[in-house]
């Protein structure tokens, strides 16, 4: 097993790796204040773990809610079903919530969370690659709009960390690709080496290879500790988390939350970022090409759905969180391995880069 630290003062957490970690006590036990645990899980995650994952609390008061499975059930409304249970059960300020899933459950368990009684704790055990490698460590929260993804939440630290990797055995080919979206973009925006590596150990990964998977994830998990300790609400470096993810996010609403997965979207948001820093003359083709054949080589998709153009993305993006007074920030390339954020664009040349990224009719 390792053992990560988000050093984050007196909320500092540690992040737990390894195999067979699901439903051990001494990994959650600890983290836990009061005698009320709250699970929330999927439809999909609760026949393969919740009832691995209960034998953990024993000790506690341990109950369960279990969510429809989606991106398109990530709003308020079902929101409200975790609330629900918990005054139903009549849980107290000292409860803590456990978030059994993938980043849609992450996210809403955190977010509920952060607003039950004005904020308990909980405890994050994410079973798909991309809440393993991103959205389960550094606190962001929410729910989505119909306008716009993650447009309501708050930041909300977990107390532990739990990332057992066999629940990756149970994982869907197109799931585990939309993860190893995110585990690119660490290698794009601050290690050229690791994104190196991914190149030359891409089909081990997609082959969940047991070493390379494990290795992986803690590099990801590191680099994204390491940044959210220097920058827990995103006033500066932690920006850069975001490449892709204003066009990312805009292709999930443009094409109807769950229809993308979010890795995907965000596959080719990095890609467009890269097309719009090469036509600034930031990046060179071949650097272009470098990571279409990445994110390629991950099987993720490379163009956005045909009916969104330059008005759709506009439209959607304008109301994205990263929009400063009026402008659109994006997390382009001066190299790559060299990210930063920026409003200095040229908006032609976005449009040239959305109309060279949308796919065709027939595809």
């Amino acid at each position: 097993m390792k053992t990560l630290n988000v050093d984050l003062g007196d909320r500092s957490y540690p992040i737990f790796i390894g195999s067979q970690l699901l439903g051990k006590p001494e990994m959650v036990a600890p983290y836990i204040n009061g005698t009320q645990v709250m699970i929330v899980t999927n439809e999909t995650v609760a026949p393969l773990y919740l009832q691995q994952a209960q034998a953990a609390f024993d000790d506690f008061d341990c109950q369960t809610v279990i969510l429809p499975d989606g991106e398109q059930y990530k709003n308020l409304q079902t929101l409200d079903v975790v609330f629900d249970a918990l005054l139903t059960q009549q849980f107290d300020r000292h409860c803590t919530l456990v978030a059994l899933g993938g980043g849609v459950i992450g996210d809403m368990t955190g977010f509920a969370a952060a607003c039950y009684q004005r904020g308990v704790d909980f405890i994050q055990i994410p079973t798909t690659l991309l809440a393993q490698v991103d959205s389960s460590v550094g606190g962001k929260t929410g729910v989505n709009h119909p306008l716009g993804k993650n447009m309501i939440g708050a930041f909300h630290q977990p107390r532990c960390v739990v990332i057992d990797t066999d629940t990756l055995d149970t994982l869907e080919d197109r799931q585990l690709s939309a993860g190893l979206a995110e585990i690119i973009k660490y290698g794009l925006i601050r290690d050229l080496d690791f994104a190196a590596w991914l190149e030359d150990h891409m089909e081990k990964l997609l082959a969940r290879e047991q070493t390379d998977i494990a290795y992986a994830i803690e590099s990801s998990c590191r680099s994204k500790a390491e940044v959210v300790a220097e920058d827990e609400r995103e006033s500066g470096v932690r920006a850069l988390l975001n490449l892709g993810h204003t066009f990312g996010h805009a292709i999930e609403t443009g094409a109807g939350y769950g229809n993308w997965l979010h890795g995907e979207a965000v596959g080719t948001g990095m890609l467009m970022a890269a097309d719009l820093s090469m036509r600034q003359g930031w990046i060179s083709a071949q650097d272009v090409q470098r990571v279409e054949n990445l994110i390629d080589k991950a099987r993720l998709p490379t163009r956005a759905p045909a009916h969104m153009d330059y008005d759709a993305f506009m439209k959607i993006m304008a109301v994205d969180k990263k929009v400063r007074a009026g402008r659109i920030n994006l997390v382009l390339f001066r190299a790559l391995g060299n990210a930063f954020v920026t409003a200095d664009f040229d908006p032609e040349l976005l449009r040239e880069t959305i109309g060279a990224h949308r796919a065709l009719e027939q595809d």
